[in-house]
């Protein structure tokens, strides 16, 4: 005797809903909260709390920290886009066309290496790194004749973001070569002779075969990337603590200082909101993009 189809969806529910609980307690019923500590003007020591409305949202535009923050998270994104997303796929697709597959799995292993290094450890390697007085950076540019470009990487305004921006290009390098290399492995080597046999050169096939079919894949990339690019916290914290004089500041370390620092939880809220804001529109206009190209193809 078939089972009824209410029978079905109900059990299918029944399924779903521990899942859908967990979400909402521990994902939605945050954000909504967060949302509502954003309106209030709120002492977490003393914990007096006063309803502010929107006022939090108007210090925000007001605040050139954290238009800063926001325009070195900007400057994070677009530098993770070029080297984890471009980079990354050009450097797999070079992986992926050596003959041997044992060079194919020792280059695989060295360049994910980095991404095996926690981001609070990487931070600190570079603070060494980067050290004016006993770092191999300066050291080296001696040696080699450029020590005019010596500088104090971490303790200037206009090169403590970009040293840190360098470190986490090299420690997420790896990890995103190696999820466009399982990409390309999953085109069928076929197409890639079919394009051999027409006469197409190794530039043509890569722009004209393996780009269109890892797609997906770059979609997913990008999402992944930009996101995490407005989430950065920890290698700021570790090697500048968004110093000197806020040059280095992210949305996410603003938040902590706010939060923590200054005692102004309200704004702390309010910064969080802005981020969870920009991250859904992002994704929503990947997934947009992601799903309109896979009806095209």
């Amino acid at each position: 005797m078939p089972v009824p189809t209410i029978v079905k969806r109900a059990l299918g529910l029944a399924w779903v809903l521990p899942a859908l609980a967990l979400v909402g307690v521990f994902v939605y019923f945050p954000l909504a909260e967060n949302l509502g500590f954003s309106t209030l003007k709120w002492d977490i020591y003393s914990g007096s709390q006063e309803f502010v409305g929107l006022e939090n949202y108007r210090k925000l535009v007001d605040d050139p920290v954290f238009w800063r923050s926001l325009g070195n998270n900007v400057m994070y994104a677009v530098v993770s886009i070029a080297f984890q997303v471009c980079g990354a796929l050009v450097l797999a697709a070079l992986i992926e066309g050596i003959r041997s597959q044992r060079w194919q799995r020792i280059l695989r292993s060295i360049y994910f290496i980095p991404c095996a290094i926690s981001l609070t450890v990487a931070g600190l390697l570079f603070y060494f790194i980067y050290e004016p007085n006993l770092g191999p950076l300066n050291h080296l540019l001696d040696a080699v004749g450029l020590g005019d470009l010596s500088r104090s990487w971490l303790g200037e305004e206009s090169t403590a973001m970009p040293a840190i921006i360098a470190m986490s290009q090299w420690q997420g390098f790896g990890y995103s070569t190696l999820l466009f290399a399982v990409a390309i492995q999953r085109i069928p080597a076929e197409i890639y002779h079919a394009a051999a046999l027409d006469g197409t050169g190794p530039v043509r096939r890569f722009f004209h075969v393996t780009v269109p079919l890892v797609r997906e894949m770059t979609g997913l990339m990008m999402m992944v990337t930009i996101s995490g690019a407005f989430q950065v916290f920890n290698e700021v914290m570790v090697m500048t603590g968004g110093g000197p004089d806020n040059s280095s500041q992210v949305l996410g370390t603003w938040l902590y200082r706010s939060g923590f620092v200054r005692n102004d939880f309200g704004y702390a809220a309010a910064i969080a909101t802005v981020i969870f804001v920009i991250t859904l529109a992002i994704a929503v206009a990947q997934l947009w993009v992601a799903n309109r190209r896979r009806v095209e193809w």
